[in-house]
């Protein structure tokens, strides 16, 4: 670094704020106790002073700064860490030092990464007497670095670079040179900066990415709004699990992630493949979303290899997300391509025959590293605490990101799984509770195999035409398959003991084709920042099914079955097939509009159009044309800056699945949500926030059977559902290593209006109270440095089976736990789940389709990464 090209410095007294505009910042840190000696000149600079320095005036919030890559190397006085930019525009920093922490705002500036990997990087013991250096997005247009010092608060100097942002950071050995002794003959000539260093004396330094391997805090995400905004800002609630919760707590199951989210319940098991959907705030959500593509229109198997982090957002969300229940969706986002050669590996072995090897590579492919590439692969083979059960799965994800400018980025990617199991629908209820059988009796016969595969490919084009406007295009394939044979229960008991056995065989498939164009962008009108969306989604989803039944000719003693039974052949004539075709043209538009820095307003509609065609076992071809509109307004108030306050108002809609068939032979309607949300949110501190909100949905235009035309099983549309609740959620760092994610959630989720289930009862899967922890602690120092354990509690009250509210749930309290060691690039862990072998039912599809939860469990694993 040239010393002469230093801006003209301006001193000031540590804490005190102060704008500067520039090309560049470069922050030099120096350790505490020590001032430095700075070239020729040997400027002293107090302990307790930074430097900045300065040229034109305050910068307009109108134009941000990105910061589109962070990079280190090390330096004769410790390390320069960069923060690329493509153009130096104004910015305003701040600077506050609290205890050991020097703290610097850089407004007017975002950290975006070209691979979208989050939007934080961290370096643990940089250099001596530095314990850490982060740079995070606190807000839209804010970058917040932060420099912690090991025994006293640092000293910190701004100059400016033509590569960016700098933050020269320098070790106690170099600091710790007195200023008042000046070079003499026999000091060694490196102890003054030269001119121009070397370029062979600066060797890289690998900087961590909090978004891959840190901490339980994700201060943004994109699923609300479509655009990378701080979850602070956003009037709503949403929930992030990252990457490192999946790791600490062995997550082979979303279900199992999605427990730490308050008003997230697993609904029903398709059979035993941990497919199924969820109930958010007491509403039924099938499936999920990937990368923002709707992909939930029927169940399907996911693998968490490829999982980057889980996205929940709560309530109704067809805003963006067009067909939706009310409750909210779950949103993957899977892992992109990366910079930098990376290399892991990883086994996993457990108790009931369970193993599974994975690995994921990434890096580039060209010299330039303008084309990048990453590669999750996984095989999962396990047996089960159920009678018979089994399950295997190969899965593949390739994706590549070739990066054709600087403004504009291409990827393909595309997930393959292969998932075969036995279908199990778990156990009956006598009376108004589970049977009272052992949870691994299998009520049905091992004959019932089936095949789960499903096919995910698509790209996503990003251009850039300025630093506040944005063009993307992004198309999505989804191609499905579920086939097998079945000898499987689920209806009523005879005498409470025997189960009707039903045999046969049958088919889905499903095809989903989904085309996206955004513009995003930023102006101003007067001193007010808008930042608009508009979108334009096109898609068709095209499914069949088929069945070949033979009846219920068998009944299964519960309490003493007998499975040596031949199965009668299963005929070539299919008894029912269905066929459907649905497309979709949404419109969508939304504006985030900043009216200052502590206020802000999203305000947002879409527009579907929505045509349906439907061939059912009749030969009959049934159609039908419906459009729907959604809005959503939101206020953001923020008192203080660690306090948002927030309050919205949002609609949803959802067309059924299937034709209904009214007495005036006209189609339903879909059904619509509408939510009020209030809530706060508070940064307690950098690396720990909460949220707590408050809500009533209410989804109407529900069918129910129609009193006055009972035959031939005619439905109405006049139902009515309800939802009222309260949530809290918490996640972050609580002290160095101590990582914590918890939950609260009391649902008031009912019946309002119906023809046929009595108003008040409850809605099914839905218990009034439930609440988690997860808490991990990893060891910072000394021998046993890189010792970790882990502790996880999880209590869910009562619920009921069926809607009609005539088996119950039981509560249960659940124990985790975990212990881990990890050195250098390597880590074995020990998880042990349902520590205490405590017998509890996890979910239901109906009264008779109860899915009990595993007993005692044991995965060790060990991983090692390049």
């Amino acid at each position: 670094m040239k010393l002469d090209k230093l801006f003209p410095s301006l001193l000031l007294t540590s804490g005190i704020p102060l704008a500067t505009s520039f090309a560049g910042i470069a922050i030099l840190v120096a350790t505490p106790t020590k001032a430095e000696t700075l070239g020729e000149d040997k400027i002293k600079v107090p302990v307790t002073n930074v430097r900045i320095l300065a040229q034109t005036p305050a910068p307009s919030k109108q134009n941000i700064i990105l910061i589109t890559g962070v990079k280190a190397t090390s330096t004769e006085k410790g390390l320069e860490v960069i923060l690329e930019t493509k153009q130096g525009d104004q910015v305003q920093v701040n600077n506050r030092s609290t205890g050991n922490n020097f703290i610097a705002d850089i407004t007017g500036g975002q950290l975006k990464l070209p691979n979208g990997d989050g939007f934080t990087y961290r370096s643990e013991k940089p250099t001596e007497g530095i314990t850490e250096i982060t740079v995070a997005n606190i807000d839209a247009n804010t970058v917040r670095v932060t420099i912690v010092g090991e025994k006293a608060l640092p000293a910190v100097e701004l100059f400016d670079d033509d590569a960016g942002l700098i933050l020269a950071v320098a070790s106690t050995t170099t600091a710790a040179q007195p200023p008042e002794t000046p070079p003499t003959a026999e000091q060694p000539a490196t102890q003054t900066p030269p001119e121009e260093p070397a370029a062979q004396q600066d060797e890289p330094i690998e900087l961590v990415v909090t978004a891959e391997q840190d901490g339980y805090r994700v201060p943004t995400a994109t699923t609300a709004t479509k655009t990378d905004t701080p979850l602070r800002d956003i009037p709503g609630s949403i929930q992030v699990i990252p990457r490192r919760i999946l790791e600490d707590q062995k997550t082979t199951r979303i279900q199992e992630a999605l427990e730490n989210i308050s008003g997230v319940r697993k609904q029903g098991n398709l059979g035993g493949s941990d497919a199924g959907g969820y109930k958010i705030r007491g509403f039924d959500q099938d499936g999920n979303f990937r990368n923002g593509f709707n992909d939930n229109d029927f169940y399907s198997s996911v693998d968490t290899a490829n999982i980057d982090r889980i996205e929940v957002l709560k309530g109704p969300a067809s805003v963006l997300f067009g067909q939706a229940e009310p409750g909210g969706i779950v949103n993957i986002v899977t892992k992109q391509p990366l910079s930098t050669p990376y290399y892991s590996a990883e086994f996993n072995i457990g108790n009931y025959g369970f193993y599974r090897p994975s690995f994921d590579i990434s890096g580039p492919l060209t010299d330039d590293g303008s084309v990048l590439y990453r590669l999750n692969v996984a095989y999962q083979n396990a047996g089960s605490f159920r009678d018979y059960n089994f399950t295997e799965r190969v899965f593949v994800a390739p994706v590549i990101t070739w990066n054709i400018s600087d403004r504009t980025t291409l990827t393909f990617d595309l997930e393959y799984l292969n998932n075969s199991y036995l279908f199990d629908r778990g156990l009956p209820s006598i009376g108004d509770r589970p049977a009272p059988i052992p949870i691994s009796r299998f009520i049905g016969l091992p004959q019932s195999v089936y095949e789960d595969s499903n096919l995910r490919v698509g790209y996503r084009l990003e251009h850039e035409f300025s630093q506040d406007w944005q063009l993307r295009n992004a198309f999505s394939f989804v191609s499905g398959r579920l086939a097998g044979d079945y000898a499987i229960g689920g209806n009523d008991l005879v005498d409470d003991q025997f189960a009707p056995i039903f045999i046969g065989r049958d088919s889905f498939s499903r095809k989903i084709y989904t085309l996206q164009t955004e513009l995003v962008g930023r102006f101003k009108t007067g001193t007010i920042v808008h930042q608009p969306l508009i979108g334009v989604e096109l898609r068709r989803n095209t499914w069949e099914y088929t069945s070949f039944d033979v009846a219920d000719l068998i009944q299964l003693d519960i309490f003493n079955p007998n499975y040596d039974v031949d199965l009668p052949d299963i005929p070539d004539e299919q008894t029912f097939s269905y066929t459907t075709r649905r497309d979709t043209l949404g419109i969508y538009i939304q504006d985030q509009i900043t009216f200052a820095d502590n206020l802000k307003v999203l305000i947002g509609g879409r527009f579907d159009a929505f045509q349906r065609e439907e061939t059912g076992f009749a030969e009959t071809t049934t159609e039908e044309s419906l459009s729907a509109f959604s809005p959503r307004v939101g206020i953001v108030y923020q008192p203080i800056q660690p306090i948002s306050l927030y309050a919205s108002y949002t609609q949803s809609f959802k067309p059924d699945r299937f034709f209904g068939l009214s007495a005036t032979n006209e189609p339903f309607k879909p059904t619509r949500g509408t939510q009020y949300e209030v809530g706060i949110k508070a940064d307690i501190s950098e690396k720990l926030s909460a949220t707590l909100a408050a809500y009533q949905i209410t989804k109407t235009n529900v069918v129910t059977d129609d009193p006055n035309n009972p035959d031939p099983n005619f439905s109405i549309q006049v139902g009515e559902q309800r939802s009222i609740g309260i949530e809290l959620d918490i996640s972050g760092e609580i002290l160095p290593g101590w990582n914590i994610i918890a939950s609260y959630t009391y649902t008031d989720a009912i019946t309002s209006k119906d023809n046929t289930i009595a108003v008040g009862n409850r809605i099914d899967n839905v218990p009034e109270h439930a609440a988690s922890l997860w808490t991990s602690y990893e060891l910072q120092s000394g021998d046993l440095k890189g010792l970790g354990f882990g502790l996880g509690l999880y209590y869910v009250g009562d619920r009921y089976a069926d809607l009609e509210n005539t088996s119950i749930m039981p509560s249960y309290f659940r124990t985790d736990s975990a212990i881990y060691y990890k050195q250098d690039n390597w880590r074995l862990a020990l998880n042990f789940r349902n520590l205490f072998n405590e017998t509890y039912y996890e979910t239901s599809q109906a009264r008779n389709t109860i899915y009990p939860g595993a007993p005692f469990t044991v995965i060790g694993s060990f991983s090692i990464q390049f």
